[in-house]
């Protein structure tokens, strides 16, 4: 990175790294209305259980949920549509195959400006299980 580009982080989602084992992570740019935007930036969104999905060789996250705009107007965005997250075919490509052949899932860890943009970390994620949960909880009392 550098020195030029401006990064704010409006969000970590701490589930997402409790829940799995993140193997990779990868920059996404994301299709947004006007009021979703201000309301990004007012950081009036949540993850929840939000996972992103490739249908038809495109990239699409679900379930994020960002509050309508306060002075919006009937223009306001439906608070949990899916929304498309822009990457390269060939990364897409590279997904679909983890995603198919070794069961990782997408999650996003973080939503971050950069140079004014919005744009979403995508981790590959493995789930884990409860043993690992309860040795995640200890490491972290022993900090």
């Amino acid at each position: 990175m550098s020195n030029d580009e401006k990064v704010k982080t409006l969000l970590v989602n701490k589930k997402a790294r409790f829940n799995f084992f993140i193997e990779e992570t990868i920059e996404c740019g994301i299709e947004l209305q006007g009021t979703e935007v201000k309301s990004l930036r007012e950081n009036r969104f949540s993850f929840g259980d939000s996972y992103a999905r490739i249908k038809d060789n495109q990239l699409w996250l679900i379930a994020l949920h960002i509050s309508p705009y306060t002075f919006g107007n009937l223009n306001n965005h439906d608070p949990d549509r899916d929304r498309k997250l822009l990457a390269h075919k060939k990364e897409i490509r590279k997904l679909r195959k983890k995603v198919e052949e070794k069961g990782f899932t997408l999650v996003p860890v973080r939503l971050y400006l950069k140079n004014g943009l919005i744009k979403v970390e995508l981790g590959i994620c493995r789930g884990k299980k409860l043993f690992d949960k309860r040795e995640t909880i200890k490491q972290r009392d022993l900090e």
